[in-house]
């Protein structure tokens, strides 16, 4: 029982690393682009605002990339929660379970419901900005 308790937390610190991964990349993301958009509204070039996108679809990829591996590592999870004690093998590969689950893939998790609540809105108030800058 205590191989799998340990497994167990191994597989639970890697979660919540991948979580505290994205939470990061979130902030990144914010600061970046408000960095770019401040030094764009100066007397520099007016277009160079759209570099602000770069940030955030890079970000906006990478945080999907942190959510996939979150959700693999929490089918994995569960599939070592419900195995016997003996048979606890200290496995970390979440592709040794396999699922069927269309909420498990890479695209799913890039236009995800937390995901596209967090950069839509900020993509969306971005473009506002921006199109008020160059009239102005």
């Amino acid at each position: 029982m205590e191989n799998k308790i340990k497994h167990l937390e191994m597989l639970q610190n890697t979660i919540t690393r991948m979580s505290g991964n994205s939470f990061l990349l979130k902030g990144w993301t914010v600061t970046l682009m408000t960095g770019i958009f401040v030094l764009s509204d100066k007397d520099s070039n007016r277009l160079f605002f759209l570099g602000a996108y770069i940030p955030l679809f890079v970000f906006w990829g990478m945080d999907a990339f942190y959510l996939h591996q979150e959700r693999l590592f929490r089918k994995l999870y569960d599939y070592v929660r419900v195995r016997k004690p003996q048979e606890i093998d200290f496995s970390m590969n979440p592709a040794a379970v396999r699922s069927n689950s269309k909420k498990n893939r890479y695209l799913d998790c890039l236009f995800s419901i937390t995901e596209l609540g967090f950069y839509l809105p900020l993509l969306l108030l971005y473009s506002v900005l921006a199109v008020f800058s160059l009239k102005g």
